[in-house]
C-alpha cells in the first residue's frame, strides 16, 4: 500500500547481557509495567497527601502506599496473566500449562488485572480499615497511565495489531501473520489499534479523571472508579471495531472474530467483557451521585 507508513525500527529489547552463556533482556514491555507501577504509586502518594481533594480526609497515609503496591504488583501480574490464559489462550495453555509462567514473553489482559488489582485492593482495604471506595477510586485515577504505557510497549512489540487499512496512517507490521491479508497483493497495512488504546485508555481517560478530580470527584467515593470503568469500556469497545482479533476466534466463517452473534453483527471477545465494565460503571456512578459529599473541611 502506497500511502502506508513503514513500521519502525525498534527492537523489543532495549539491551540483551550475555552471561555465563545465557541472554538477559530489558524489554520495553517489561519496562511499560515498571513505569506504570511506579509512576501510579507516586500519584497515589501525592493524592493521599493532598487531604483537600478528599474533602478533608485522606482515607489512607502516604507511608501506607508502599505495603499497597506489593499488593497491586501481585493483582496485576497474576490478574492479568490468569485473564489472558482464561479468556484468550485456554485451549493451547490447557495443552501446554508450563507455557502460563512464561509472563515475559507476552500475553496478559487487562480485564484480567483490572479483576486482579480489584480483589488486592479489597483485600488491603479490609486489612488497613481503609474505605473501599475511595482506595478505588485512587486505584483508578493511576490506572491510566499504566495503560498508556503497556499500549506503547504492545506497539514496539508489533503485537495486537488492528484489521487491515488503506488509510494514510495504516502501519506496515512485521511478521508473517502481520502480514497475512487475504486480497492484499502488496505490503499490507493495518490500523495502529495499539496507539488507538494509548490515545483514548490512557491519555484521554486520564485527562477526564483528572478534571474531574479537580472539581471534587474524589469527594464522591465510587465516582472516579464509575467513570474510570464506563469509560474504558466504551473506548475498548470502539477500538475492537480496527483491532484484529485473536486468531483463536478467527475462521473461514467467522473473519471478524465475533464471541457472540454472527459473523456480520456481533461482540469480539474484548466487546464482551467490556459490556459488563461499562454498566457497572454507570451504576457506580449513580450510587456516588445520589450520596451526600464527603466533608470539605480542608485539612
Amino acid at each position: 500500500m502506497l500511502n502506508a507508513i513503514p513500521f519502525p525500527e525498534i527492537r523489543p529489547e532495549i539491551f540483551t547481557l550475555h552471561l555465563l552463556g545465557h541472554e538477559f533482556s530489558l524489554r520495553w514491555y517489561a519496562l511499560a509495567y515498571i513505569a506504570g507501577l511506579l509512576l501510579g504509586w507516586r500519584i497515589i502518594i501525592t493524592l493521599m497527601r493532598r487531604a483537600k481533594l478528599w474533602g478533608g480526609t485522606a482515607p489512607m497515609a502516604a507511608e501506607e502506599v508502599d505495603d499497597l503496591l506489593t499488593a497491586i504488583i501481585l493483582g496485576v501480574i497474576l490478574g492479568g496473566r490468569l485473564g489472558f490464559v482464561l479468556f484468550y489462550g485456554f485451549d493451547y495453555y490447557s495443552a501446554h500449562p508450563l507455557e502460563i509462567l512464561k509472563v515475559w514473553e507476552g500475553g496478559m489482559s487487562f480485564h484480567g488485572g483490572f479483576l486482579g488489582v480489584m480483589v488486592a485492593g479489597l483485600w488491603f482495604a479490609r486489612r488497613h480499615k481503609i474505605n473501599a471506595w475511595s482506595l478505588a477510586d485512587a486505584l483508578a485515577l493511576a490506572a491510566p497511565v499504566g495503560l498508556f504505557f503497556g499500549r506503547i510497549a504492545n506497539f514496539i512489540n508489533a503485537e495486537l495489531w488492528g484489521r487491515p487499512t488503506d488509510m494514510p496512517w495504516g502501519v506496515i507490521f512485521p511478521g508473517a501473520a502481520a502480514q497475512d491479508c487475504p486480497g492484499v497483493l502488496t505490503l499490507c497495512a493495518r490500523h495502529p489499534s495499539q496507539l488507538y488504546e494509548a490515545g483514548l485508555e490512557g491519555l484521554l481517560l486520564g485527562l477526564i479523571l483528572w478534571v474531574l478530580v479537580r472539581f471534587g470527584a474524589l469527594t464522591r467515593p465510587g465516582l472516579v472508579l464509575g467513570v474510570f470503568l464506563t469509560g474504558y469500556g466504551l473506548a475498548r469497545m470502539f477500538v475492537e471495531l480496527f483491532r484484529q482479533a485473536d486468531a483463536e476466534f478467527i475462521t473461514p466463517e467467522n473473519p471478524l472474530g465475533h464471541v457472540i452473534g454472527s459473523a456480520d453483527f456481533g461482540l469480539s471477545m474484548g466487546q464482551l467483557l467490556s459490556v459488563p465494565m461499562v454498566l457497572i460503571g454507570l451504576i457506580f456512578v449513580l450510587r456516588a451521585l445520589n450520596r451526600p459529599r464527603a466533608g470539605t473541611a480542608e485539612a
